[in-house]
């Protein structure tokens, strides 16, 4: 299975690239436009966004990443990011996956609890529904990205899986 989900990652990875390529074309002040009842507000936000939740759920929450190493991004960090920052940080994002589905090869339906920042009880879900969380909540924030694009005015390239 784990080869399996290597190669999904893998796929998901590709599909990003081709949305990296996109916003590189797009003006660093546009993507930092915000547009109402969209994703966390605008496109740079909402795609820092994705990457923490990878990094929150499967490097802090599963793996249990020294609290102390984990952050979210902060409002300064984000108004300064361009594309080559959100890659960056996409990239310890992959570093994090590799890390997560070698840990958890061959327990995918065992409990994991830890504590959540927002809940006074710790919570405990599988490993195969992190992964699972974490992947669809990419791109449910992917169609919001390429949407919030064509509300700027530029038509985005099929980002779905071919």
């Amino acid at each position: 299975m784990l080869n399996v989900l290597k190669q999904q990652y893998g796929m998901i990875r590709s599909t990003r690239e081709i949305l990296f390529a996109f916003l590189e074309e797009i003006p660093l002040l546009k993507l930092h436009t915000k547009i109402p009842d969209f994703g966390s507000g605008s496109i740079i936000r909402t795609h820092i966004h994705v990457a923490d939740c990878y990094r929150y759920w499967l490097g802090s929450f599963a793996c249990n990443q020294k609290r102390s190493d984990f952050t979210f991004a902060t409002d300064e960090e984000i108004d300064q990011a361009n594309v080559n920052w959100v890659r960056e940080r996409f990239a310890s994002v992959d570093d994090i996956v590799h890390r997560f589905l070698d840990e958890f090869d061959d327990r995918w339906g065992e409990t994991v609890k830890n504590e959540v920042k927002w809940q006074e009880e710790p919570w405990g879900t599988t490993p195969l529904w992190l992964l699972t969380h974490t992947e669809t909540h990419e791109f449910h924030h992917k169609g919001q990205i390429v949407s919030m694009a064509r509300h700027l005015g530029y038509q985005p390239p099929n980002t779905d899986l071919d």
